[in-house]
């Protein structure tokens, strides 16, 4: 627990990322969180997905946005992104996060900006899905995605939802009447216990009980998790209630056990894979760290080794 505060608390550092790009072990390491800090470096990380049979997902690494011109500047870029996939021919849709779009600064400005990338995703017949941030957001986010899916068809917009936060149930039983297509993922922030499970079993169990949930809705849902007990259940659950594989999808991050991405997408599954890039990408990458300690070995044995 101490190291891994210590990343993340280095992950706030963003001085540090000069230094630390000195080493080629660290910057080695980096390129299998992030698929590199322009759009042209993550096309060709998603063509080797593709390749492999999966589909993907990109996000714009950005946590510095803090003016309304840089809020107009990431609609741009994912305009930019929409229209590579489009000339490409890569298999892929986009992911945003409304704190980059303005949600620290003005709702109004950030439903404006997200607007703006979902009428262009809806022009060229593609997706968007607005990710979910820190609780001190999660009520916003969903009236923010609720204006939009008003606009806006099933299979133009999506939302996530996080599966250790107490409210989820009700969410999930609330977005599907509209409806929605949603990401289930069990949620990284540092939440306080009142808000969301201070135990890894209650946030398993409450997974489980959504994922039941979204498979039977009927609706094109994506199941998100790199925990083998949490695939083996999806698995179970779908084989037994008769949904087919085409019905849903399963979705990680790029970089994050490439081994089951691979498997999943050779046994018939609907395999996506989170595609992050940018300049920004220091922050991103130090939490991924966090979360896999054996990366952080791997780092510090090698820069050792000079």
């Amino acid at each position: 627990m101490i190291a891994r505060d210590a990343l993340l608390f280095l992950s706030r550092q963003e001085g540090l990322k000069d230094f630390a790009t000195r080493f080629r072990p660290f910057k080695k390491l980096t390129t299998r969180f992030v698929a590199g800090e322009n759009i042209e470096e993550a096309v060709a990380a998603i063509r080797e997905l593709n390749a492999l049979g999966a589909t993907a997902s990109f996000d714009h690494l950005n946590e510095g946005v803090t003016n309304k011109a840089e809020t107009e500047g990431e609609v741009r870029e994912y305009q930019r992104v929409l229209a590579r996939i489009d000339e490409t021919g890569i298999k892929s849709n986009v992911s945003i996060k409304l704190t980059q779009f303005g949600l620290d600064i003005e709702p109004e400005l950030t439903y404006r900006n997200a607007r703006a990338v979902v009428e262009e995703a809806a022009r060229r017949g593609n997706f968007v899905r607005v990710d979910m941030e820190g609780s001190n957001v999660t009520q916003i986010t969903f009236d923010i995605f609720k204006r939009l899916r008003a606009e806006f068809d099933l299979n133009t917009v999506g939302i996530v939802v996080q599966a250790y936060l107490r409210r989820t149930e009700r969410d999930v039983q609330e977005l599907l009447k509209i409806p929605a297509r949603i990401r289930l993922c069990k949620g990284a922030y540092n939440e306080p216990p009142e808000v969301a499970f201070p135990d890894k079993r209650d946030t398993d169990a409450n997974y489980v009980r959504l994922m039941r949930v979204l498979l039977a809705s009927g609706i094109y849902h994506g199941i998100a998790t790199h925990d083998p007990k949490m695939l083996d259940a999806t698995i179970d659950f779908a084989q037994r209630e008769g949904i087919p594989k085409s019905a849903f999808e399963f979705q990680m991050l790029y970089g994050v056990r490439r081994d089951l991405q691979v498997q999943l997408a050779r046994d018939g599954y609907k395999m996506r894979v989170y595609v992050p890039y940018g300049k920004t990408w220091y922050p991103y990458f130090m939490r991924r760290l966090a979360e896999r300690p054996a990366n952080v070995w791997f780092v510090l044995k090698n820069m050792l080794k000079g």
